[in-house]
C-alpha cells in the first residue's frame, strides 16, 4: 500500500509545483529535514481539494526565516512564538513551522520547546489522520499509524482523547467537522465518548472560535449526521445556546444534489436554529457573524415568510425582486426542507420554482425621481412617497406596467 501512497502523493500537482520546491531547497539544508504535513496530505489521499499547505521542519524559526529571505523568497514572521514562518513562493503562502514538543499544557496554552523529532512533534497533533508527514519526493511518514484511519475514513484522537480535549476544548467541535468533512461510517465511539464528558469545556471557548468551527462543519458533506449526533449528545445547546430543527437540516441536506445553497452556513443556521425571527440576531451575537452573513439570514427568513403566507404560487418575478436570487432560492429552500421534514412534499411545486427563481431576470423599476421631476414634482419626502406608491402599483401589474404607463399614473406636479 505504501508504495501506491507514495506515487499518488508525488504525483500531487502541489508537490510538484516549483514553489514549494523552491521552499524545500531554501529550508532543507545543514541536516535539517522538511515535510508537507497534516491537511495537504490528507486531502490528497482522500481525493479532496488542497486550498493550503503546512510544512513542518526541523529547522529553528529563525534560521528558517533567514534561509528563506537568503534564497530570495518573502518570508513573514506570521507566529514566531509558535515557531511559525510563512513563506511566499510563486505567490503562494506556505506555513513553515518548527517541530514543537509540550513541556506542559494549561489548557490551550501549552509550553512548547522546538526539537527534531517527528514523532514527539505528530503526538501533538490532534487526530491520526492529521499525523501524517510527505517529503519533497512524494515519500509518505507515518509516525503513529494513521495512515489506515486515513484511508479507513476514520477520526480518531491521538493518545487519549479526554487529554487531547482538555489541552484545547475546540477540539470537540474539530472531531464532528472533520468526520463531517472526511469520515465514513460510525463516529468513533471513544471519541464520542469523551466529547460528551468533556462537553462542559464548550463553555469556555470564545464566540469567535466556535463560530468559525461551526461554520465550517455546516459546510461539510456529512454535517446532517454530525449535527444530529452533536444534538443528541447535548453539544448543539451548549455551542450555540438554543434548541435544533434536526429534521429538518436533513432533510434540507438531501437536496444537496439540487441546489448548492443547501451547504452555505447561513442557511443551515435558518433551517437549523430559526424558530422565530430573534433566533436569528442571537445566533448572529453568539457566532461574531459578518453583516454580510447576518443579512443573508434575515433575507432567508424573510423569503421564507413570504412563500408560507402567499396564497398559491408566487411569482418567481416578485420573490427575486424582492429578496434577489439569492434570497428567495434561500427562502424556498427553507420552506421545502420543512415540507419534507413534516412530509407534505409537494415536489413538483418546489422543483418547478426552483427553476424559475433560477432563470428568472430580475425585473428593474423604470421610474426614477429624475423622471418625476421633469413632468415639475418637486424633489423631497413627497418625491419620494410617490415613486413607493407607483412602485407598488408596478408590482402589483405583474411588473407590465412601462415607463410612460407609470408616468400617467403619476399624476400632474402641484
Amino acid at each position: 500500500m505504501t508504495s501506491s501512497v507514495d506515487e499518488k502523493l508525488s504525483k500531487a500537482d502541489w508537490l510538484a509545483a516549483p514553489g514549494i520546491q523552491a521552499v524545500f531547497s531554501a529550508v532543507e539544508r545543514d541536516g535539517d529535514e522538511a515535510r508537507v504535513v497534516g491537511g495537504a496530505v490528507r486531502n490528497t489521499l482522500l481525493d479532496h481539494p488542497v486550498p493550503d499547505v503546512d510544512i513542518a521542519t526541523t529547522a529553528p524559526p529563525d534560521v528558517v526565516m533567514s534561509r528563506a529571505q537568503d534564497a530570495g523568497l518573502k518570508a513573514i514572521g506570521t507566529g514566531l512564538e509558535h515557531g511559525t514562518i510563512t513563506i511566499v513562493a510563486d505567490d503562494f503562502p506556505y506555513e513553515v513551522t518548527t517541530l514543537r514538543e509540550d513541556i506542559e499544557t494549561f489548557g490551550r496554552q501549552a509550553r512548547v520547546v522546538f526539537g527534531r523529532d517527528w514523532e514527539k512533534d505528530a503526538r501533538r497533533r490532534d487526530f491520526t489522520m492529521n499525523a501524517l508527514y510527505v517529503d519533497r519526493n512524494g515519500h509518505l511518514h507515518d509516525p503513529l499509524g494513521g495512515l489506515d484511519d486515513c484511508l479507513g475514513r476514520r477520526v480518531r484522537f491521538i493518545g487519549d482523547a479526554d487529554g487531547r480535549i482538555k489541552e484545547d476544548y475546540l477540539r470537540i467541535l474539530r472531531f464532528f467537522r472533520i468526520y463531517a468533512a472526511y469520515g465514513e461510517g460510525e463516529l468513533d465511539a471513544e471519541g464520542l465518548g469523551a466529547c460528551l464528558r468533556q462537553r462542559n469545556g464548550l463553555r469556555q471557548l470564545s464566540a469567535e472560535r466556535i463560530g468559525h468551527e461551526m461554520r465550517r462543519l455546516l459546510r461539510a458533506p456529512r454535517a446532517a449526521y454530525a449535527l444530529r449526533m452533536m444534538n443528541d449528545c447535548g453539544l448543539w445547546e451548549i455551542a450555540t445556546g438554543g434548541l435544533a430543527r434536526i429534521d429538518d437540516y436533513d432533510a434540507l441536506r438531501s437536496l444537496d444534489s439540487v441546489a448548492s445553497q443547501t451547504r452555505d452556513a447561513e442557511l443551515g443556521l435558518v433551517v437549523l436554529a430559526g424558530f422565530v425571527r430573534e433566533d436569528l440576531a442571537r445566533l448572529s451575537d453568539r457566532f461574531r457573524l459578518s453583516n454580510q452573513e447576518r443579512k443573508r439570514m434575515e433575507t432567508a427568513w424573510a423569503a421564507k415568510k413570504r412563500f408560507l403566507r402567499t396564497a398559491g404560487r408566487p411569482s418567481a418575478a416578485a420573490m427575486t425582486y424582492a429578496f434577489g436570487r439569492e434570497g428567495a432560492i434561500d427562502g424556498l429552500l427553507a420552506v421545502w426542507s420543512a415540507s419534507l421534514a413534516g412530509t407534505k412534499e409537494d415536489s413538483a411545486f418546489f422543483e418547478g420554482m426552483l427553476s424559475d427563481l433560477a432563470a428568472q431576470v430580475i425585473p428593474e423599476f423604470p421610474l426614477k425621481g429624475a423622471d418625476l421631476i421633469s413632468l415639475g414634482h418637486k424633489a423631497g419626502p413627497e418625491l419620494g412617497a410617490l415613486l413607493r406608491r407607483l412602485e407598488v402599483v408596478w408590482i402589483e401589474s405583474e411588473f407590465a406596467l412601462t415607463k410612460e404607463q407609470l408616468l400617467e399614473r403619476s399624476g400632474a406636479a402641484p
